[in-house]
């Protein structure tokens, strides 16, 4: 079975645990939600078909229903395609998303996330990501890594900022953060794709997560908790910490070139830094040097760019994330 619509059920849960598998080679639906008593008292269902008789299913669409949780037996969908979860009460997602490794589009608009699978990033054939009208606070910058995600679309949350990588990608051509009204900073990477930015940037303050800020004349623009430091064209010296996880992560980057090497030194740091040393937090935006602990931004309010007569009714400006003030002095947002 390629296709499988449940939409407008009242469906609670989907897919628990169940028996094991049907023998049979087509996927069995002998397990329905029909209680009629369901229906009339507004209580919500659940669905429990064994997920090993869907194995072979390329399309499922559970929009419209009343689901709190997806369990983590959908990670067996091996060959899922689309995956539409939209208007439900889905408040979180089991990381076992990051195994359906076909999957081309997930739509889980319209619910209660406030985080992302952890293992999102796993996904590797997605191309469609929509997550509209939900509570997310956040973008995890290691989804800027899917090398096939061309639409993204994250309207209506309460987004305060962007991974610095955003639409570094050049498969990724339309991105949508409509209606993020503490959102006032686009990575300048997305100056030349099709972005919808209508009401960004409207709120008289920031959010109330605790950020570093770029300030610039009136402008107060948060960056993500990772970046320790912020500096300017007219400090030439990085900061010795940077340097140092800039040489480790040429040193592991040229190690990994060579799949015979079955050895790495160890190495000593904090977690977090472990963990930008395997996914930066960026990479400058005129060089491509990945950066760790500090940038140097360039802010481009949009109402100074051509842009300005395509997008009304927003604040947000274009900032560029260098790795020295040498690149910071030499950015032009138009070249």
């Amino acid at each position: 079975m390629p296709l499988l619509t449940l939409t407008q059920l009242l469906l609670g849960v989907i897919m628990p645990p169940g028996p094991p598998p049907c023998s049979s080679e087509d996927p069995c639906l002998s397990s329905r939600p029909c209680p009629k008593r369901g229906f009339e008292t507004g209580t919500p269902l659940s669905w429990d078909c064994p997920i090993g008789c869907l194995a072979k299913l390329q399309s499922l669409d559970l929009s419209d229903n009343a689901l709190q949780v997806v369990c983590p037996e959908i990670g067996r969908l091996s060959c899922l395609r689309h995956l539409r979860l939209a208007n439900n009460q889905l408040k979180f997602l089991p990381a076992e998303i990051g195994d359906l490794k076909h999957l081309e589009t997930l739509d889980i608009s319209t619910n209660r996330l406030s985080t992302l699978p952890e293992r999102l990033h796993q996904c590797l054939s997605l191309q469609c990501l929509t997550l509209d009208r939900n509570h997310l606070r956040c973008f995890p910058r290691q989804l800027c890594q899917l090398p096939s995600l061309t639409e993204l679309s994250m309207a209506g949350n309460s987004l305060a900022f962007l991974p610095l990588d955003l639409g570094r990608s050049r498969e990724l051509q339309y991105v949508f953060v409509d209606n993020n009204i503490h959102l006032k900073g686009l990575p300048s990477y997305l100056y030349n794709k099709v972005i919808g930015c209508s009401g960004c940037g409207l709120s008289s303050h920031t959010s109330d997560l605790k950020l570093l800020s770029i300030a610039s004349e009136e402008l107060s623009i948060p960056l993500p908790a990772e970046v320790k430091a912020v500096s300017s064209e007219t400090e030439r010296v990085e900061p010795l910490e940077e340097l140092t996880m800039r040489i480790l992560h040429n040193m592991y980057s040229d190690l990994a070139k060579f799949p015979d090497l079955k050895y790495l030194p160890p190495i000593s740091l904090p977690k977090s830094l472990l963990e930008l040393l395997q996914c930066p937090l960026g990479h400058c935006h005129r060089c491509s040097q990945p950066m760790f602990t500090i940038v140097y931004p360039k802010l481009f309010p949009l109402r100074e760019t051509p842009l300005v007569g395509v997008h009304r009714r927003t604040t947000v400006s274009f900032v560029a994330y260098c790795c020295s003030s040498k690149c910071v002095r030499k950015f032009n947002l138009q070249s």
